[in-house]
């Protein structure tokens, strides 16, 4: 549904990887915290920076985005998935009967 609204409006839809540690980055000078355990909802960067997880996760994922719409595939360094591409929706496979 998501993909024929963006069509209809102009608009791309871009996947980013769903292992991409969006929560625990962060977004102010792009240090990797870590471990993070899901009930810590804010946390303090060593750069100084104290961040709202889920506000954290939606800046880290908008730049994502925008810098594999600027840039292209392969922004970030995939793991292998078979078939799979980086940054498109991944579609399923049909077998011929």
């Amino acid at each position: 549904m998501l993909e024929y609204k963006s069509q209809w409006y102009g608009r791309d839809v871009i996947a980013v990887d769903r292992f991409f540690p969006s929560s625990r980055l962060c977004s102010a000078c792009g240090s990797l915290q870590r471990e993070m355990p899901l009930h810590v909802r804010t946390w303090t960067c060593d750069c100084g920076t104290t961040h709202d997880r889920d506000v954290n996760a939606a800046r880290n994922i908008l730049a994502a985005g925008l810098a594999v719409n600027a840039c292209g595939a392969g922004v970030r360094p995939q793991r292998r998935t078979p078939g799979g591409q980086s940054a498109m929706k991944q579609e399923t496979l049909q077998r011929e009967p």
